[in-house]
């Protein structure tokens, strides 16, 4: 495992057992001058973590748009930082929308001048909140890279009526292969992150086999769709309920390369997920 994303809900209350949190998201559910507190003792606290190095993981935080400048400007110089993307429209990423400036104004180009690298398209909330289709998701993938110059973690994932029904194998691959239509040149810019949506906030148990089957799919599309040595090199990690016991099994699974991390932050057992980066290349 070589990739991790992670997630800390502001409506978090003990910040003291937050020790090895990698991405905030914070929103507007507290008052700001307490969730600011909030947010500087978390940086606080990853900035003195001990996780593995650069060349073994790459650590991402992703913080919203209100404290976007509070982290980037205290953060460790080794994690690096991502925004997530909310534009409906692939022209709105450039702030053209005079009224919504305050919605894209992490949006525009000016992004990559600050530093901030990483944005995360097609969470499976968007597209099953939003009806984002899988056209639009890989127009925005392949204009972030383009035109603004970023990375992307860009999610599939299917609903709890398309696993129940059998349906899994074909909405990965037509998911997968719409980002790969869009003519991705770049690929080492981008991650794939599986983000089933019967699995969040169900109390769902995803196993690592059907991890590792869904990776494997996303794998097997993107040969076919590109070819082989874009298989192989792509990241695809998974987002899926975390704890310290289940993930050595997942980051042992030969086509998982991390973890795009949400509710398990809120633990001190979240050392054991970072310690989880090693597993594959031990196994």
């Amino acid at each position: 495992m070589n990739f991790l994303a992670t997630s800390i809900e502001e409506d978090v209350v003990d910040t003291s057992a937050i020790v090895k949190a990698l991405l905030v998201r914070t929103g507007g559910f507290v008052p700001l001058d307490e969730s600011t507190y909030k947010v500087k003792k978390i940086v606080a606290a990853l900035n003195e973590s001990q996780v593995p190095p650069p060349d073994v993981l790459d650590v991402v935080v992703c913080p919203s748009a209100d404290y976007m400048d509070l982290v980037r400007g205290s953060l460790r110089g080794d994690f690096q930082i991502a925004a997530e993307i909310h534009a409906p429209s692939p022209a709105e990423c450039l702030g053209i929308r005079n009224d919504d400036v305050f919605t894209w104004q992490y949006l525009s180009k000016s992004l990559s001048e600050e530093s901030i690298p990483w944005v995360i398209l097609g969470t499976s909330k968007r597209r099953v909140s939003l009806n984002e289709s899988n056209t639009f998701v890989g127009e925005k993938v392949v204009y972030v890279l383009d035109q603004c110059g970023m990375k992307v973690i860009a999610c599939v994932g299917e609903t709890c009526r398309q696993r129940e029904a059998g349906e899994t194998m074909d909405v990965i691959s037509a998911q997968t292969k719409a980002i790969a239509a869009e003519r991705v040149t770049n690929w080492e810019n981008v991650v794939l992150a599986y983000d089933p949506a019967w699995a969040t906030g169900t109390g769902k148990v995803v196993t690592p086999p059907q991890v590792q089957e869904v990776h494997s799919e996303i794998r097997k599309c993107l040969e076919a769709s590109v070819n082989a040595e874009v298989a192989s090199m792509t990241r695809i990690i998974c987002a899926v309920p975390l704890t310290s016991k289940n993930c050595p099994e997942l980051a042992a699974q030969s086509d998982v390369d991390g973890f795009l991390v949400r509710g398990a932050p809120l633990k001190p057992e979240f050392i054991g997920i970072l310690m989880s980066a090693t597993t594959q290349d031990e196994a």
